[in-house]
């Protein structure tokens, strides 16, 4: 039986670049969820009797809320659900899925690289019928859509066996239970050179994958160990837990630690690499040497004819745009465009869908290409494998042999958590009202030669975005770029971005705080980021 359930709506259901994420404690409240997902249902048109994709990270509230997701979904008329066999489903797996089964759309549950467990984070996100996230206007129509709900439609019926994969009937949808890992599997396949990567392994070679007790252990395993040989262990905390283990599912220095030590000690595998909590991340370690996400975009981008997906060269390059000008350089010398979007893979779905760009990547640990329309973390890291077995070269060889050929990016982002959201907020208006002055005055020993607030205009839609972060750029083509993030749940994360390319091989080696030292220094007194949010250093640095 169908029910109509009286509602109101809820403060706080605006979903942003990644969906809407919050504590699990709101998700839990009375007709929060409920509330949200027929929004979504509210804010679409077209969709009777097609296909919806769901699943999750695996994180705690996440079986719950499938279940709660099906019988709405049944209540508004979808045809059949493909829901990833216990719930599980990266978000890679998702968009891939979309795109493979032709869906309407997708449901992702989970707050990506935020803590899980019942007092960690919980979201919900929706991507569109190209696989990936959902534009401006669509995240607009469920925001308005929670602002003035009165009532969810949701089947009476008992909860569905997610664990049985296979076809069952919930009222007159079907819902499907798939094997979360197999298609995705499929598509890595046709990209990758698996048979060279096993010659990899066969031949000795040593690797560490963290799959931080969160979605990509299944993927890891099977793909790793199981297709491509590796030996059993390189996978390390590959089961998926609903409070990943009691971390932070973000493969950053701090929160992946870890795994670089491992890279960086005595009997360090070839290659250590790790993923977030929804897999759509990645982080990149080779013995003796980190490799910023920035550089990974670059290198993969300058070495991805190597692999057979994209063995007739590359479209074009996008980057987000707080992410070095590496990837520039690569893009310049191999004639091709160069895209500068905000923060947001959504931004990169235009350009993916009209052939203008094949590599895209963030410096929050995001890349992928055309394959999907989401970044992803395991196709990252076979997509280096693929790169070191071509190349026969470690991997501090090949990033010391691409800064030589293109020059080196010195790139670090100081993130300022939590603070306190009025004084970030005064931080940026205060910089954005200084931007007319900027240009021509001296900042230390620094010239700024341009300030602006970036703007962008979508070479496909023909839509502008503004107000994406304060970039100041200096004669000598160093820049520091200012931006709120919207990826926490509590108060604000003020990012500070600061990079200098380095031309003279012989200063390559530099360490980074020293190669940015100065600018760190002119980055905090520039925007007075002490008086404004009360922190004299970063939370993170990476």
């Amino acid at each position: 039986m169908i029910r109509e359930i009286a509602t109101r709506p809820i403060a706080g259901q605006r979903p942003g670049t990644s969906g809407l994420r919050k504590k699990v404690a709101e998700f839990q409240a009375p007709h929060y969820v409920e509330n949200f997902v027929q929004s979504i249902f509210d804010s679409l048109e077209g969709f009777a009797g097609q296909t919806l994709v769901l699943g999750g990270d695996g994180r705690y509230f996440n079986r719950e809320t499938v279940q709660t997701v099906l019988r709405i979904a049944a209540a508004n008329g979808f045809g059949r659900v493909l829901v990833g066999q216990g719930g599980i489903l990266s978000t890679p797996a998702v968009s891939c899925l979309i795109r493979k089964r032709h869906a309407f759309g997708g449901i992702i549950l989970s707050a990506s690289h935020n803590p899980g467990g019942p007092e960690g984070d919980f979201g919900i996100k929706y991507n569109v019928s190209n696989g990936g996230p959902a534009p401006e206007k669509v995240t607009e129509a469920i925001y308005a859509g929670t602002r003035r709900i009165a009532r969810y439609r949701i089947l009476d019926a008992p909860p569905v066996d997610i664990d049985r994969i296979g076809d069952v009937r919930l009222g007159n949808m079907a819902v499907e239970i798939v094997d979360p890992v197999a298609e995705y599997r499929a598509l890595m396949e046709t990209l990758v050179d698996f048979d060279r990567i096993r010659a990899l392994f066969r031949a000795g070679f040593r690797m560490r994958f963290d799959a931080m007790s969160a979605v990509t252990g299944p993927y890891a395993k099977a793909i790793l160990e199981g297709a491509l040989g590796a030996p059993a262990g390189t996978v390390m905390h590959g089961e998926p837990l609903p409070d990943f283990g009691g971390h932070h599912p973000d493969p950053n220095l701090v929160h992946a630690r870890q795994i670089y030590d491992l890279a960086m000690g005595p009997d360090a595998p070839d290659l250590c690499a790790a993923s977030d909590g929804d897999g759509d991340r990645n982080l990149i370690v080779g013995r003796g040497l980190f490799v910023t996400p920035s550089d990974s975009l670059a290198v993969l981008a300058a070495n991805a004819h190597l692999a057979p997906g994209y063995a007739q060269g590359i479209a074009g390059i996008a980057r987000s745009m707080p992410t070095s000008r590496a990837a520039d350089r690569v893009a310049a010398a191999k004639r091709i465009a160069i895209y500068e979007t905000p923060t947001g893979w959504k931004y990169f779905g235009n350009l993916l869908d009209a052939g203008l760009a094949t590599i895209c990547g963030e410096e929050s640990a995001g890349t992928g290409s055309n394959h999907l329309r989401e970044k992803d973390g395991v196709w990252a890291v076979l997509l280096w494998l693929n790169v070191l077995a071509a190349r026969g070269a470690s991997v501090a060889e090949i990033v010391r042999r691409h800064w030589a050929e293109y020059g080196r990016n010195y790139y670090a982002r100081h993130d300022y958590e939590e603070v306190d959201a009025d004084g970030a907020n005064a931080l940026v208006a205060a910089l954005r009202e200084r931007l007319p002055k900027l240009p021509g005055t001296r900042a230390g020993a620094l010239a700024i030669a341009e300030a602006d607030d970036f703007a962008y205009h979508d070479p496909v839609d023909g839509s502008d975005t503004l107000h994406q972060g304060v970039r100041i750029h200096f004669a000598d083509h160093s820049r520091i770029v200012y931006r709120l993030s919207g990826t926490g749940t509590a108060g604000a994360t003020l990012r500070v971005y600061i990079e200098r390319f380095e031309a003279d091989p012989a200063r390559h080696g530099l360490e980074t705080g020293q190669a940015l030292g100065d600018l760190i220094a002119l980055s905090r007194s520039l925007a007075d980021i002490p008086r404004f949010t009360g922190r004299a250093e970063p939370s993170t640095v990476t």
